[in-house]
């Protein structure tokens, strides 16, 4: 990957699309901590992230194929990490647009 620069508000939702073999998963395990950058770095609220593993990021991931919890909606699964995050029901969303 070369020149990728991404900024997401706090609070924001955010995806990538994009064909197979462009980079998409990638981009999201550099940003998760899943991998390890070989050259740039990552900035996670104006904090130098690169070197951080993935449990000390500020970041939620919800993967590709939701079988983490197949019991739930993809909504439930989407949710459950701003319920463990401490975020009220009320905040979450409960259906989708």
């Amino acid at each position: 990957m070369d020149g990728v620069s991404i900024a997401i508000n706090d609070g924001e939702f955010f995806s990538m699309l994009g064909p197979s073999g462009s980079g998409k998963t990638t981009c999201l395990r550099l940003i998760a901590g899943f991998e390890q950058l070989s050259g740039g770095a990552i900035t996670i609220f104006g904090k130098q992230a690169s070197e951080l593993p993935p449990w000390e990021r500020d970041v939620n991931t919800v993967f590709q194929d939701y079988a983490l919890f197949p019991h739930m909606s993809i909504l439930d699964n989407v949710a459950y990490g701003l319920m463990v995050k401490g975020i009220d029901k009320k905040t979450t969303p409960r259906e989708s647009t």
